[in-house]
Order: C-alpha cells, then sequence, then structure tokens
C-alpha cells in the first residue's frame, strides 16, 4: 500500500498516493564538475538511553553503513558536523568513535571524507583564546592522525571569549599553523546555532577574507551556511583563487551550484545527505553539460530541503533522519538526545509530501508503512487507511 494520510496543523488529513520515484543507479564514480560532500547524521541504538543530556549510544552498524550509502552514489562524507548533532546530543567521547570509524571506513573504500574539528570537549563554557587555540588543535590533531581531511567548525567557546576581529584573527592563526594539510573554514550563521551570533566580529566577511589571505596555502576552502545566496555570492566573488566556495545553503543550493556563468559554488551540504541518488545524478547530468537535466532532478528537491530547514533552523536534523527512516537506512524514527521529538507531525507531515514531489522517498511502499505507523503511535491510526 502506498496511500498515507497527510496531516494538517488543525488536525485534518488528506489521503495521498506516494508516486514511483525516478529510476536511478549508483554512477560508480565522483562528480568531475564539482565537489560534492553530504553531511551525514549519527543512528542511535534504538534500545539505547539516548535520552536528553545522556552520552550517545550509537548504532554504529546503521550509522556506517549509511555513509557507505553516501559513498555508493559518488559523494563525499561530511562527518562529525553539526548534523551528526555537534552541541546536541553528540558528546566528546561518541565524536571521537565517529571520526575514527568512519575515517577507517572511508580508507576502506578510498570515500571522500572530511571530518569536523571543534572545541566542544572543553570541560567549561569559557575559555582564553589560547585555550580554544590548544582545544581546536587538539582535534586537529587527532582528524589528522586518522587520516582525515578537517572543517574547522565555528566554535561557541570562541564566540563567548572573543571581543573583536583582531582575537577571531588571532586564534584561526594560532590553529592553522599547526595544521598539517589546508583545512576548510565554516562560516555558520546563528539561524543554526543562535550561539553564534557575531562570530567574527563585526564586518565577518572582511574577517574571514583577512584569515584566508593572511593563511594561503593552509585554507583549502570555506563552507558557507547563512541561507543568504546574495551574501555567498558577493563573498564567492572575494575569494583568493586558490580557495574552494562550499555552499552550505540548503535553500538555494541549486542555483549557487550551477554558477552564473563565472563562478559556482561547490556542496558540502546536510541536505544532500536527504537526497542522496538525486545529488548524484542532478551533478552526473551538470558534468555531462545538461543543465536543463541538472535542475530538473534538483530543483524540486530545494522546497523539500527548505522545509527540512525551516526555522527554528537548528531543529532540521530531525528531518534529515526522519528521511534516513522512511528510506530504509535506520530502523526506528529516533536520535540521539531524544531530538526526533523536535518537530511536530504536520512539519513531518509535509516533508512527507514535498519528498514524494521531488522523488525522494525511494521505497514509497517502506515509506507509507512506516508513516502510517508512526500517525497510529500518535493516536490518528483512525485516519489512515487499513
Amino acid at each position: 500500500m502506498r496511500t498515507v494520510a497527510l496531516v494538517d496543523p488543525d488536525g485534518h488529513t488528506t489521503d495521498h498516493e506516494l508516486a514511483d520515484p525516478p529510476a536511478l543507479y549508483p554512477p560508480g564514480r565522483s562528480p568531475r564538475s564539482r565537489i560534492a560532500y553530504a553531511a551525514a547524521h549519527v543512528i542511535p541504538r534504538a534500545t539505547g538511553d539516548n535520552v536528553p543530556g545522556a552520552p550517545a549510544d550509537v548504532d554504529w552498524d546503521s550509522t556506517l553503513a549509511f555513509r557507505h550509502h553516501l559513498w555508493s552514489w559518488g559523494l563525499g562524507v561530511a562527518d562529525a558536523m553539526d548534523t551528526a548533532q555537534r552541541n546536541m546530543g553528540l558528546d566528546a567521547g561518541a565524536t571521537r568513535e565517529l571520526i575514527t570509524r568512519t575515517a577507517a571506513e572511508a580508507s576502506s573504500v578510498g570515500g571522500a571524507l572530511v571530518v569536523g574539528v571543534n572545541t566542544d570537549h572543553l570541560a567549561t563554557e569559557t575559555a582564553t583564546l589560547s585555550e580554544i587555540a590548544d582545544a581546536y588543535v587538539e582535534q586537529l590533531q587527532f582528524a589528522e592522525d586518522h587520516g582525515a581531511g578537517v572543517v574547522l567548525m565555528a566554535s561557541r567557546h570562541l564566540a563567548r571569549a572573543a571581543s573583536s576581529a583582531a582575537e577571531y584573527e588571532w586564534v584561526y592563526r594560532q590553529v592553522l599553523d599547526r595544521a598539517g594539510a589546508p583545512v576548510v573554514l565554516h562560516w555558520l550563521g546563528e539561524a543554526f546555532d543562535p550561539q553564534l551570533a557575531g562570530y567574527f566580529g563585526a564586518d565577518p566577511a572582511a574577517t574571514v577574507l583577512r584569515i584566508m589571505n593572511d593563511n594561503l596555502g593552509r585554507v583549502r576552502g570555506i563552507k558557507v551556511s547563512l541561507l543568504d545566496a546574495g551574501r555567498e555570492v558577493d563573498l564567492r566573488a572575494r575569494l583568493p583563487h586558490e580557495i574552494t566556495m562550499f555552499t552550505g545553503d540548503d535553500y538555494h543550493y541549486v542555483s549557487l551550484i550551477e554558477g552564473d556563468g563565472q563562478q559556482h559554488s561547490d556542496a558540502l551540504l546536510g541536505a544532500f545527505a536527504a537526497i542522496a541518488p538525486l545529488a548524484s545524478a542532478a551533478l552526473q547530468a551538470l558534468d555531462e553539460g545538461d543543465v536543463p537535466g541538472y535542475r530538473r532532478i534538483l530543483g524540486p528537491t530545494e522546497a523539500l530541503s527548505q522545509q527540512i530547514f525551516a526555522a527554528p533552523t537548528s531543529f532540521y536534523k530531525t528531518g534529515v533522519a526522519f528521511m534516513s527512516w522512511l528510506n530504509g537506512h535506520q530502523p526506528a524514527f529516533a536520535m540521539v538526545g531524544g531530538l526526533h521529538a523536535a518537530r511536530s507531525l504536520p512539519h513531518l507531515s509535509r516533508i512527507v509530501r514535498l519528498a514524494d514531489a521531488a522523488g525522494a522517498l525511494t521505497d514509497p511502499a517502506l515509506a507509507a508503512q512506516r508513516w502510517n505507523a508512526l500517525l497510529a503511535v500518535h493516536g490518528l491510526g483512525d485516519r489512515v487507511l487499513a
């Protein structure tokens, strides 16, 4: 059965028949025209004590299988970042184990991998600039020792401690001086994490440009997650030619990746974890110069992504895990820290409708069975067709 009950905010339901997805097949190679990483989430052990405040109890088999799913579609994996619930349930010990395990799996299949480096293992919420720099370096060296590329994430500790652009630049210089290979910087907007308001100072674009220009050869690229395409395009035009722009804009990635005829953004997106087959097919079309095909495949996914990343955007991870569950990549709709409860049934219902419209439900019968069962658990079983 493929009939689902879609629920609106007033509690009304509408029957909807899920459509067949497009026939897509793993390409056997990575895209040629663009670099593309999907930011992966972690899957909790269904019977684990994954309640708010508890250490993460991870289902490692399912979590690593999901990464192999992404690699099979020719995408790189960005791990141990926000999508994996850094600062929202994934504790420091689990983060290190995740990096260790994923790096070993990447090595075994030749999969592209970058991992997040932060200061979130510090025991206190406040720290000096020197302590913050040392904390960054500790995690950076751990990642490098395991053969992973590095994304230098925005630090809540630094957001609290820095009082000027110069202090941000000082910390980043200390860290980059000790990096063994070029890293990707990350400019994460406050929509994703309100605690990062004011990050990089009063003129953040000017600050990150100075950091990159002062550390050429140590910076591979920058991931910009502002949900503001205009600001990304403006910064992209001002980047040193050695620096790659990785879009983290889950609202406007279709046009940003396509580019303006002069420049384009590469991809490092949480959205791509939810739509890996479609993202892969669209980028393969772009490789062949088939821009209309690229837009036809990827365009409909943007409305889905905008729903997953809707305000409050910091809870987007729930939608990524929900899509993973609907598509059979995890046994339960569950998240570490109990975060699967962060979105309402009407919000999830809209994800079902938009995922169907985009062709992102790879097994409609399974998706229908799981969604209808979730409605029944929430007391809406009488709304679901038998």
